[in-house]
């Protein structure tokens, strides 16, 4: 979407004892408008069709393979600042991980295979879900991803994504986990879209239970893990305005889990966000908007800086 200002009519020929103030007056206020519409445009405008997204379902998002900051659809890029205090995070490290990945549906047997979860054996993939458009979750959690980043590094965070649509498949659930162990991660989040009925609406999210089982030992941080997940959803729903999960956790907005390879196998403190509900068509509506995709990374980050912060 374009957008101009509103025209100015040419000052009269005639000079004015005020004419001299009013000029110092709108010279003053030209780099407020000017940064007023900076963030307009940071922020994506307004939301773009689903249907738009619908054209290229299972292939990665433009630019995937970028290092800078995510584009919405109508072209506008992803506001590369965030909360206040920018550098306060220098020396954290922060793991973003993309639920699934745009191409897993070309390898279905690959991503068929079980892997050890250390309480049983799993799928190490899968294809995810998508809006009844098509527009597909792989999509969706890179594009979030994406604009994380920007907002996390613009707070002097390294951070490090488990998969940028650089890869033929996966990677494996429990390879995601082993990506942020070897980072030394001081937080992981694993973004995620979820698939069930319609009118079934809101987000969750989603914390490790304690398991030690086989490989699997997350006792030393389930209680951070707990921290990280409630400033995560105090802060996505402030910013998006969406509402707890109607559909399970009681409407607290939190689950805990023990079935999920990622967090089972984790060794540093992680969540799992289902920021909507793809095959409802209100959430969809959301999910499918860029404006809203930077509300939520935004709030995303805000809990991440949060937790960070202590």
């Amino acid at each position: 979407m374009s957008y101009s200002g509103p025209e100015f009519e040419p000052a009269p020929s005639r000079r004015s004892p005020l004419r001299r103030p009013l000029v110092v007056a709108l010279a003053a206020l030209a780099p407020g408008a000017l940064l007023g519409w900076g963030v307009y445009a940071a922020v994506g405008g307004p939301a773009a069709p689903g249907g738009a997204a619908s054209a290229a379902v299972g292939t990665p998002a433009a630019g995937s393979g970028s290092t800078g900051p995510a584009a919405d659809r109508d072209g506008k890029p992803a506001a590369s600042s965030g909360p206040a205090g920018s550098g306060s995070l220098k020396g954290k490290v922060v793991v973003i991980d993309p639920g699934h990945n745009p191409n897993n549906f070309r390898h279905t047997a690959e991503i068929g295979r079980k892997v050890d979860i250390g309480t049983n054996r799993k799928e190490c993939d899968t294809t995810g879900t998508s809006t009844n458009s098509g527009y597909a979750e792989a999509r969706f959690t890179l594009d979030v991803a994406h604009r994380l980043r920007a907002l996390l590094q613009a707070q002097g965070a390294t951070v490090k994504l488990t998969q940028d649509g650089d890869r033929a498949f996966g990677p494996c659930v429990d390879e995601r986990a082993r990506i942020g162990n070897a980072a030394h991660a001081d937080a992981v989040i694993s973004i995620h879209a979820d698939g069930a009925a319609a009118g079934d609406r809101g987000f969750h999210v989603i914390l490790p239970a304690s398991v030690h089982a086989g490989a699997a030992d997350t006792r030393p941080i389930t209680a951070r893990s707990h921290d990280l997940g409630v400033r995560v959803l105090g802060d996505f729903r402030r910013v998006t305005g969406s509402t707890p999960a109607n559909y399970l956790g009681d409407g607290t907005g939190l689950v805990t889990r023990k079935d999920l390879g990622g967090l089972n196998l984790s060794t540093v403190p992680k969540v799992f966000i289902e920021c909507g509900n793809m095959r409802d068509g209100k959430d969809a509506a959301l999910l499918t908007s860029g404006a809203w995709r930077q509300k939520a990374a935004l709030g995303i980050s805000e809990g991440i800086v949060s937790f960070l912060r202590g």
